[in-house]
């Protein structure tokens, strides 16, 4: 497991509230069960109350240059996936997350056993996205970039915005696997989380453009879990388009293929995820967005 257990632990062992998250666990792993369109479960209050305004106010400026941008037809945002660089209070945040009590709660949440956290953020990490930005729906990549033989299993999402409007959109929505109906949203309320299954089938995604103020961004952390396996089957990101989306269909087509061509050299060359979003940007002649505080 490539986590280092090294760090505060007095203040990892008081970020998460296991009372509440662990409060009728039996009847939480049922309903994420039964979750449609494909187990899932939200969970409110994660973070102890001043632990999370704490983490929030840690989160780095976007001039802060660690931010990789992932500017192209299908996403617009930026990630940070250096965890040992953030603040204090983030930092203790996903180490709790990666911790074996943290973990042992996934395991029987989701009936996945042999769950594997990964230090190294591949895909995770902190992700903001800005007025006007967007994720297309989509099933995430299926396996580690650099452990070949650790299947994605699980996702968390822990957002990070102290306000967040209705009006502002950026829910997370949940497709089926047809991709013929949206069967769920998800706000993304501060200091909720959503845990989820990967599969082939996931689909999920935040569409349509941000209308967030300039100065507000929708802010989330990102953990994945892994299970190692003898035989993985490997996967890049699958991007969908909505019934809605009309011609749209076309570029998110095109832009997949891009993405899986970058997630194929990332995985044999080692290609940093900054020159191949950087290509992929240039490719669509989308603009790198300025590096303003957000």
């Amino acid at each position: 497991m490539s986590y280092d257990s090294s760090g505060d632990d007095t203040l990892q062992a008081t970020t998460v509230d296991y009372g509440r998250l662990e409060a009728d666990l039996p009847t939480r792993a049922a309903a994420y069960a039964a979750a449609q369109p494909f187990p899932h479960v939200v969970l409110d209050g994660v973070l102890v109350p001043e632990v999370f305004e704490r983490a929030a106010a840690e989160f780095p400026d976007l001039r802060d240059e660690r931010w990789n941008g992932y500017l192209h037809v299908n996403e617009t945002k930026y990630s940070n996936t250096e965890p040992d660089t953030w603040g204090p209070t983030l930092n203790a945040v996903a180490r709790e997350f990666c911790s074996p009590r943290f973990v042992r709660y996934l395991v029987e949440l989701t009936g996945i056993e042999g769950l594997v956290p990964d230090w190294s953020m591949d895909g995770g990490g902190l992700h903001q996205t800005l007025r006007g930005g967007h994720l297309n729906v989509h099933a995430d990549f299926s396996s580690h970039h650099t452990h070949e033989n650790w299947a994605r299993r699980v996702n968390i999402l822990l957002y990070l915005n102290r306000e967040w409007r209705d009006e502002w959109g950026g829910e997370l929505e949940l497709w089926d696997r047809d991709m013929t109906a949206c069967q769920d949203k998800v706000t993304p309320a501060g200091n909720r989380m959503l845990v989820f299954s990967t599969s082939d089938d996931s689909f999920h995604g935040h569409p349509d453009g941000l209308t967030c103020p300039e100065d507000v961004a929708r802010r989330s952390m990102a953990l994945y879990y892994f299970t190692v396996e003898d035989h993985v089957v490997r996967r890049s990101t699958n991007y969908r388009a909505r019934p809605q989306d009309g011609w749209r269909r076309w570029a998110i087509g095109a832009d997949r293929v891009a993405v899986d061509l970058y997630d194929r050299a990332k995985r044999r060359f080692g290609v940093s995820d900054e020159k191949a979003q950087a290509l992929l940007a240039r490719l669509h002649r989308r603009p790198r967005w300025s590096r303003r505080s957000r």
